[in-house]
Formats: C-alpha cells, structure tokens, sequence
C-alpha cells in the first residue's frame, strides 16, 4: 500500500512540473519561438526552470497531495512557480542578451510571463483539491493510537491530530503505564501509526521498538535526547558505529558568512522598506499621536540585554506593554492588529540586526521576564543562549505565535545543533510564506480555560 500510495504522489508530481513548465515554455514561446526549438538556450532555460523547481519545492513544499491541506499546498506552490518563473525568465533574457540583442539586456515579454504565472497558479489550485480529494478517496486515514505522559496536555495534541481527519483517525488515547506495557502492545498490533507524547526517550524506547518491529508509522515529541541525536553524526571505532555529538562551536567560515549576509542583507532590507517605513510611522503618529517606536528589554546570547525596536502596535498609556499578548488583547491599536498580522511591526529589527544585537537568523530573543519564568520550569532554556538571537527561525516557520514554550524551545535548540549557510536560507525563503498566511502564524495567547485534557476513557480502545 504504502508504494503504491508513493507511486501516485511521484506521478502526480512529476505531471504537474511538465504541464507547469509546458506552460512556461508555450506562452514565451508566443514571443520568443526558439525557446520551443532543440537549442542551447532551451536547455539552459529548462535547466534553470526544473532546478529552482526542484529547489524551491524542497523547501516550501511541493504538491504533496495526501500530507498536507490542499490550501497549504497552493501557498507553497505559488511561491515555488513565482521564483522558477522569474529565474528561468531572467536566463532567457541573459541568453537573448548575447544572441539575439547584441549585447543589450531586454527584459522581454513580461505580460506573457504574467499571463504563463497565472495560469499555473489557477492549474495549481485545480491540482491541489483534485489531487487530494482523488487521494483521499482511494485511502482511508490511518487508524492510529496516542500514548501520553500522564502530565502532558493530550486534549490539545490529540485536537492537532484530527485537524487532519483525512490523514488520521485517533481510535485510542493511553496514558503511558511503565508497570503495564502489555496493554500498549496489544493497542501498538491494531495501530497503523502511533504517537509518543510527552514520553522521555527512555519511557518510550521499549515501545517504539515494539512499534517499529510491527511495521507500525512512529510519530513522537521531541525531547532533549532528540536535540542532541539531531545534532549528532555516524562515526565508526573499528568495525563499531557510534553516534558522535560534539559540542556546537560554528567554524569561523560559517561565522564570517553568516555576520556579513546579516550586514548586507539587513543594509538592503532598510533602504528597500524606507518607504514602508515613512508610511507605517505616519499611521502610527496619526491614530493616537504616540511615539511611532517602542524598545522592549530582550536577552541574546550569553545573556546578553539589548533594546528590541519594534513598531509600536500598543495604546502609548499602557504600562504592561512587556506583557505577552493574549487573543482579543484591548491593548493592541486599530494599526497594531494590521502590522501584527503581517508581522510588519518586526521590520525595524532590521537595525538590531545592523548594529550586531541580532542576526537575520537564530532564536527569538525573548522577554527578561519570559526568561525567568521558562527557565524555571524547562532548566534546557538556558542552552538557546549559545546563539545570537535572531529575527526569524525555525520556530517562526514551523510554529505559531501561541506555540507551547517547550516546542518553541526545541525548534530553538534544533536550529542551533544544526546551523548552516543553506538552513539559513531555507528559513529565509520559507518566511516569506509566514507572511503569505499571517492567521496561522500570529495567532496569540489564548487565555487559560478550563482544562480540556482527555483520558483513555474518553477514547474507546477500538483500533
């Protein structure tokens, strides 16, 4: 089942690029009829096009039909399209500049390129529903199992899950008995995913090799134990493999690469956004006569204080402005619920960033009074203070305003064990998608409500 279910998805992949690129290539070709001639400047435009497809799709995610909801997937693929469309345009329009221009750069048919762009995206939103729709058709959601650390928040996890109804169906929920692991088992048999949650990698070592000795898909948290593993590496002492971890010290190449793409970058971002800028202030000073700025006390690596610049998207009167922000929070202005949604309050961390207090990429620099509260129940918070903190991450990318700390923390300390110059990029490029869908991403606090944790009891065993 599984390669067939595999088959499809590849097929149905591959398809989609050809009639994408098919396309590209007949709309330009309109103007420009030797793109569709066997050429050097056709392969070279082709090359360029599936190259930043393959690329792009890698790190927005491409047309995974029966992974991911079909309106996820039409964002990553308009992102995906945009850049593959623009690159491969700007080779055709290099290599024209030589051949057919005689040395002068001609950005040539530009409405054909709009017009190629928006027919794939309509042909992309067509793919995403169909395809997932076909999929799921052909493919009951898997029955699946949840086993809990008794102290762990299951009702909200368990929600995350059925989210995706299509992709699984939650048959059983079992809070996890050391003294009784035969019960596990027998629900592990009728189980076509499990997940582990909230369990430390010892509790649940015994049960995923059960698990993965019956074939069954494993979903677990990640702990401190995972950090490090992620971080680690295969070495081999003779003929015996061993997992190797060392301690995360960047090189000096990666450091110096990384320090003047903050520098540039950050220089660019500023004069590119001055007029944003000029018209976010004059909003902001014409709705309540405030200031337009507002600094907020943040830590960095080493502990280190700074002054975070933000716009200021608060009433100028209120005196916790440290606070987190809660949903319906009555401190946010008519202005400030804008900016926030589309995270252009953030923008002027853009000087942080300039003057070496941040960098365009690393861990959130947070709150001095977050830091002693989260320090106090997760000791591992200490260790995201062995980066410099940064404009966006992982967690920014992956996880939402209202993540849990400790999820917030452990995309933290995975970014950090496994820095490099592409990740770097990848979490730049995949920002831009944060700013594509600002209501998933900047969703706040909610309040604390009754507990809505749900036992074993209130899941009948029928896997």
């Amino acid at each position: 089942m599984l390669k067939v279910k595999s088959l499809i998805i590849t097929f149905y992949k591959g398809f989609l690029f050809l009639v994408c690129y098919a396309v590209f290539a007949f709309l330009l070709g309109i103007a420009i009829p030797y793109i569709l001639t066997p050429s050097r400047t056709a392969l070279i435009v082709a090359l360029s096009f599936t190259v930043s497809y393959i690329m792009l799709s890698k790190i927005y995610g491409g047309m995974d039909i029966g992974t991911r909801k079909s309106r996820s997937i039409i964002f990553s693929m308009i992102l995906v399209l945009l850049f593959a469309d623009l690159i491969a345009h700007l080779f055709l329009c290099i290599m024209d500049y030589t051949v057919i221009h005689g040395r002068h750069f001609v950005y040539e048919a530009p409405t054909l390129l709009v017009t190629a762009y928006a027919t794939q995206v309509l042909l992309v939103i067509g793919a995403a529903y169909v395809g997932n729709g076909v999929f799921f058709a052909l493919f009951k959601p898997q029955k699946s199992l949840v086993i809990y650390a008794k102290d762990a928040d299951i009702g909200a996890f368990v929600k995350k899950i059925e989210s995706l109804e299509k992709q699984y169906s939650v048959k059983a929920t079992l809070p996890y008995e050391p003294a009784d692991p035969e019960r596990a088992f027998r629900l592990i048999d009728k189980a076509e995913a499990v997940f582990f949650y909230g369990l430390t990698a010892t509790e649940r070592a015994a049960l995923v090799e059960y698990a993965y000795r019956m074939k069954t898909d494993i979903y677990y948290s990640i702990e401190m134990n995972d950090v490090v593993a992620i971080g680690g590496k295969m070495v081999s002492f003779e003929d015996t493999p061993v997992i190797y971890s060392p301690v995360k010290n960047n090189d000096m190449v990666f450091r110096i690469v990384k320090k003047l793409a903050d520098l540039f970058f950050s220089l660019i971002g500023i004069i590119v956004l001055t007029p944003l800028f000029i018209v976010v202030a004059i909003v902001i000073k014409s709705e309540d006569g405030g200031p337009v700025f507002y600094k907020q006390p943040r830590i960095t690596i080493a502990g280190k204080r700074f002054n975070l610049v933000k716009f200021r998207s608060m009433r100028p009167e209120v005196g916790d402005i440290h606070r987190s922000v809660t949903e319906n929070d009555d401190r946010i202005t008519r202005v400030g619920h804008v900016i926030r949604k589309f995270r252009i309050d953030e923008f002027p961390q853009l000087f942080n960033v300039l003057l070496g207090d941040m960098s365009l990429v690393g861990p959130r620099p947070e709150m001095v009074e977050n830091v002693r509260t989260y320090s106090k129940e997760l000791p591992e918070f200490a260790y995201r203070q062995r980066m410099k903190a940064g404009i966006t991450g992982l967690a920014q990318v992956y996880g939402k305003y209202n993540t849990l700390p400790k999820d917030k923390l452990m995309y933290d300390l995975m970014y950090i064990e496994q820095a490099n110059i592409w990740l770097d990029l990848k979490i730049i490029l995949r920002t831009v998608l944060v700013l594509f869908t600002p209501e998933e991403s900047t969703e706040a606090f909610r309040e604390p409500e009754e507990d809505e944790a749900q036992t074993d009891e209130q899941k009948k065993e029928g896997i």
